[in-house]
C-alpha cells in the first residue's frame, strides 16, 4: 500500500474525509476507489459512495477476496444508514465469514456489529444481543466500539431496562471521545437524551403525568395492573395478556382502566370500542358479548363487574390500576417513532421493520403526509420518507420489539 493510500486511510479513521480526498481524489485504482467511497459516505453523499464502493469491489476482482469483503461491509454500512434493508445487508454474513477466514478480526467484528444494528432496527432483540455477545469487541477500533455500546443501549431501552442502557451509554461516551469524531459524540448525546426524555404518559385515577423510562420500568415491576397502550398488553408484574390482535377488547380494557376505581358507563364504552354515537339495542348486545370476551381474557388479572351504569374493573391483587400511553397519541405512531431517527426511509424498509405489508406501510405514510407529519422526496424506488417535525417526543416503547412476556 503506497503512502497516499495510507495517509488517506488514516484521515478517514480520524473522521476527516476532506483530508483523505486531497490524497486520492484523482485516482481510480481499486484501493483509491474504496477510500473515496468511504469519504463520500462520511460527507453524506450516500448514492455516490455506494457506486464507488461497488466499482472498487469489481476492480479488486476475485483474486482479492478480503478487499472485496471489506467493500461489501462498507456498502452494507451505507445501506444501513440509508435504510436499505435489502440485498446489501443480506450479503453481510458472507463477507464477515470471508474476513474471519483471512484473519481480519477488526473488519469481521465491524461486520458483526452492523448485523446487530440491523437486527435492532427491525426489533429482533434476542438475535441482536446474541450477535453482539459473539463479537470480539476488543478487535474493534474506538469508533466501532462506541457503536457497539449504542446497540447494547438500544436493546436495553427497548426491553425497558434502564440501568444496562445507561451503563452502555456511559461506555459509548468514553469510546466516542477516544475516537475524537464529533458526529459520533453527537450521536451518543442524542441517545442519552432519548433515555432521559419522557417515554410514556401515566393515566391513573389521580391524574396524568409523564414518565421517564426508569419510571416506566418501576411501574411495570410493581403490583399495579397496567394497561399498556404502547404495546397493547395488560399486565401485572410478569403476567402479561396480549391484546394487540384484539383492538376492541383493548379499547374496552383501556376505557375501564381510565375510569377505575369508578365504573365505565355503557355509553362511554360503546363510544370507545365501536365509535357509536347513538347506542341501540344491537350495540348493547354487542357490548355484552365483547365484555364477556374481555372478562375471560383478563380472568387471571382482574374481574369485570356489571354496575347500574355499566361495568367496573376489579383487580385481583391489592395494587392500583394505571394506563401507560404514548407521550403523544395518534394514528400510526409506530411509523413516526421509526422516522424520528432523522434518517430517510423507504416504505419497503418501514414495512420490513414494522412487520407489515408494503401496502399497509404506504397507506400509513399517505395518511401522515396528508396531515403534514411526514414528507417524501424522490420518485419510484428512490422515494424516501422523513418526519421533519415529530410532535412531542417519540418513545422507544413504540419501536419494533417482541411483546413483553415477563
Amino acid at each position: 500500500m503506497d503512502s497516499l493510500i495510507t495517509a488517506a486511510a488514516r484521515s478517514l479513521a480520524a473522521g476527516d474525509p476532506l483530508a483523505a480526498l486531497k490524497q486520492i481524489a484523482l485516482r481510480d485504482d481499486a484501493p483509491a476507489l474504496a477510500l473515496r467511497g468511504i469519504a463520500m459516505a462520511q460527507l453524506g453523499d450516500l448514492p455516490r459512495a455506494r457506486d464507488l464502493l461497488r466499482s472498487a469491489a469489481r476492480a479488486f476482482g476475485p483474486k482479492e477476496p478480503m478487499a472485496r469483503a471489506r467493500c461489501v461491509v462498507a456498502e452494507a454500512e451505507i445501506a444501513l444508514v440509508s435504510r436499505d434493508l435489502g440485498r446489501p445487508l443480506q450479503t453481510l454474513e458472507a463477507a464477515r465469514a470471508t474476513l474471519e477466514a483471512h484473519g481480519d478480526r477488526a473488519n469481521a467484528a465491524h461486520a458483526g456489529y452492523l448485523e446487530a444494528r440491523r437486527l435492532l432496527l427491525i426489533g429482533r432483540l434476542d438475535e441482536a444481543e446474541g450477535t453482539l455477545n459473539g463479537l470480539d469487541a476488543d478487535a474493534l477500533p474506538p469508533a466501532s466500539r462506541a457503536g457497539h455500546r449504542l446497540v447494547a443501549a438500544g436493546i436495553a431501552m427497548r426491553r425497558i431496562r434502564t440501568k444496562p442502557a445507561r451503563d452502555a451509554l456511559d461506555r459509548a461516551r468514553l469510546e466516542a471521545r477516544a475516537a475524537g469524531i464529533p458526529a459520533l459524540v453527537a450521536e451518543v448525546a442524542r441517545a442519552s437524551r432519548a433515555l432521559d426524555a419522557p417515554a410514556a404518559r401515566l393515566i391513573a385515577f389521580d391524574g396524568e403525568r409523564l414518565l421517564r423510562l426508569d419510571e416506566v420500568e418501576a411501574l411495570l415491576a410493581s403490583d399495579a395492573l397496567v394497561v399498556d397502550a404502547c404495546r397493547k398488553v395488560v399486565r401485572v408484574g410478569t403476567t402479561v395478556i396480549q391484546l394487540a390482535s384484539r383492538p376492541v377488547l383493548f379499547a374496552l380494557a383501556r376505557a375501564l382502566a381510565e375510569a377505575w376505581p369508578e365504573d365505565g358507563s355503557r355509553e362511554t364504552l360503546l363510544a370507545r370500542a365501536f365509535r357509536a354515537r347513538h347506542a341501540d339495542e344491537s350495540h348493547r348486545a354487542r357490548l355484552r358479548v365483547e365484555i364477556g370476551r374481555l372478562r375471560k381474557a383478563l380472568e387471571p388479572l382482574a374481574g369485570l363487574n356489571a354496575t347500574q351504569r355499566g361495568f367496573a374493573l376489579e383487580p385481583r391483587g391489592t395494587g392500583a390500576v394505571a394506563v401507560l400511553a404514548p407521550p403523544v397519541e395518534g394514528d400510526h405512531a409506530d411509523v413516526l417513532a421509526l422516522l424520528a431517527d432523522g434518517e430517510a426511509w423507504s416504505s419497503s424498509a418501514l414495512a420490513h421493520a414494522l412487520g407489515v405489508s408494503p401496502r399497509t406501510a404506504q397507506r400509513a405514510l399517505d395518511v401522515l403526509a396528508e396531515l403534514g407529519k411526514v414528507e417524501s422526496f424522490g420518485r419510484g424506488r428512490a422515494c424516501r420518507w422523513m418526519a421533519p417535525n415529530v410532535p412531542g417526543f417519540p418513545t422507544s416503547l413504540l419501536l419494533p420489539a417482541p411483546l413483553p412476556s415477563g
